[in-house]
């Protein structure tokens, strides 16, 4: 490779270690995984760098759940040591969590890149509108003692995480709240369930995308490794900065501000799918 050659990827690689910096303390503060900043940055960076838009979105996905794993690590370790990580709940939920993510990240490869952006901007729109008008809560509420219920929870929690590529905090951390979990016990909690879901999700697109043809140069199926390695890196690095932070800010204040940029991330992936 050429000196011409490095100097055309710096601004993929340091656009891939900003991306892990903010991630990595998004997953800590919100129990976000980072998926929903890491799958649209991502994407936008392979697609620049003019790669087929149909492997794009499989690839950014799929390697931001292989980017969770010691993101998700290092943000649970953090909540654990506050005793915000409800073990009970976790064991209930793992089990079916990881066999919803494999199922998605093994179907992955069936779909199109513009069905994952649709369902990746629909599922956004739905965690937005969750976040500011909290009608989860209302309709799952009473249903907080229900064994069945949680269950049922963690096979679409992980099936839709591992499509869009994300930890499953925007929707583990609701749900768990409906069903009376505090705030900081339903982040901690998400982050560990976000380590399941990923590590499930990443063999699922690994087998999915082997062989798949237009892949970027390092990739294991539909994971890249060079974008692995670099995010994931500063991502597990910042994590434990933004738990900290999570227990000193206004977790209303924060909540409005991630609705609005779900909005916004859906929003251009929708632009993406009608100007393609």
């Amino acid at each position: 490779m050429d000196w011409a050659t490095l100097a055309a990827y710096w601004p993929f690689v340091l656009g891939l270690m900003a991306t892990g910096v903010v991630s990595g303390i998004a997953a800590g503060l919100l129990g976000i995984g980072g998926g929903a900043i890491i799958v649209p940055a991502l994407g936008n960076a392979l697609l620049l760098l003019g790669y087929d838009a149909e492997v794009v979105q499989h690839v950014a996905v799929g390697t931001s759940l292989a980017i969770i794993i010691p993101t998700g690590i290092m943000s649970a370790r953090s909540h654990y040591k506050r005793g915000a990580l409800d073990l009970a709940v976790l064991r209930l939920w793992a089990p079916f969590i990881v066999v919803g993510t494999f199922v998605g990240g093994l179907m992955a490869g069936l779909f199109s890149g513009d069905v994952l952006r649709v369902v990746f901007a629909v599922m956004a729109f739905v965690i937005a509108a969750n976040i500011i008008f909290a009608f989860q809560t209302r309709l799952m509420g009473h249903l907080h003692g229900s064994a069945a219920t949680h269950r049922i929870s963690a096979l679409v929690v992980g099936y839709i995480s591992s499509l869009m590529g994300i930890g499953g905090g925007s929707l583990t951390v609701p749900t768990l709240v409906a069903f009376g979990a505090t705030m900081h016990a339903a982040v901690g909690t998400s982050a560990a369930i976000g380590v399941a879901i990923a590590i499930s999700g990443t063999l699922g697109f690994i087998i999915s995308g082997w062989g798949a043809s237009g892949l970027p140069p390092l990739s294991l199926g539909y994971i890249n490794l060079l974008a692995l390695v670099l995010i994931a890196v500063l991502a597990a690095a910042f994590a434990p900065l933004g738990a900290a932070l999570a227990h000193r800010l206004d977790q209303k204040t924060l909540k409005y501000v991630f609705a609005a940029f779900l909005v916004a991330v859906g929003l251009n992936m929708l632009w993406k799918v009608l100007a393609g």
